[in-house]
């Protein structure tokens, strides 16, 4: 499922990110990638284990726990500490697909990545070029967003960063373990879910929205994985 969560940040908070990352320390962009992903990635880095690196994190994350699309469609377990990124004219990221395990900085925990997001933070007039790129059964998708909107998609998707040719690109992204592994059925559950909510919301009938609800929650009880 490919899903634009719009405004996940607002303009205050877009603008203190914009104003701490602007003064932070970048590093190459290689050094949290893998063995494939580390030959075609050409962009720059917040250091993940910085004290700014997590106060920036842990804004986005506060937002995503506020934020009930988000929760409904990515159905979260547990959610890689945010990290961030631009790229400068020249810069890009090669077709590549991201790693299904990674290790949380500073800790044996590991998560499986089931879902890839991207928080755009610079506006789409700011630069040209560095469209998302991401390829599904359905064919190629490019996303290109106002600041402060985030787009999530399968982790095992295909994607890629195009060169920017004027500007900076600044981003946020991290990976998301969902309580549902199989993409197939978290969207048949977000889709549930938003049927209920729309017949909620109509004071549709009683009987019919509980046994709907009733569903919702066994098919999430038979499929998730705490």
């Amino acid at each position: 499922m490919l899903l634009q969560v719009p405004a996940l940040l607002d303009a205050p908070r877009i603008q203190q990110l914009r104003q701490q990352l602007e003064a932070a320390p970048w590093v190459d962009g290689r050094v949290t990638a893998g063995h494939q992903s580390g030959r075609v990635k050409q962009n720059r880095q917040i250091a993940e284990d910085t004290p700014l690196a997590h106060q920036m994190g842990d804004v986005i994350l506060g937002a995503l726990e506020r934020n009930p699309l988000f929760i409904s469609a990515v159905l979260p377990n547990r959610v890689y500490p945010p990290l961030f990124n631009r790229y400068d004219p020249e810069m890009n990221f090669g077709s590549h697909v991201d790693n299904a395990v990674r290790q949380i900085p500073g800790s044996g925990a590991k998560i499986r990545t089931d879902v890839s997001a991207t928080l755009f933070l610079s506006q789409p007039d700011e630069y040209d070029g560095g469209e998302l790129l991401i390829e599904d059964l359905y064919g190629m998708h490019s996303v290109k967003l106002a600041a402060g909107d985030l787009i999530v998609y399968p982790a095992s998707s295909l994607h890629r960063v195009t060169p920017v040719t004027r500007g900076t690109r600044l981003a946020g992204f991290f990976w998301v373990q969902s309580l549902i592994r199989d993409d197939a059925q978290r969207t048949l559950l977000f889709d549930l879910d938003r049927a209920i909510q729309r017949l909620n919301a109509t004071h549709a009938d009683e009987a019919a929205r509980l046994q709907l609800t009733g569903n919702y929650h066994n098919l999430l009880r038979m499929w998730s994985e705490p």
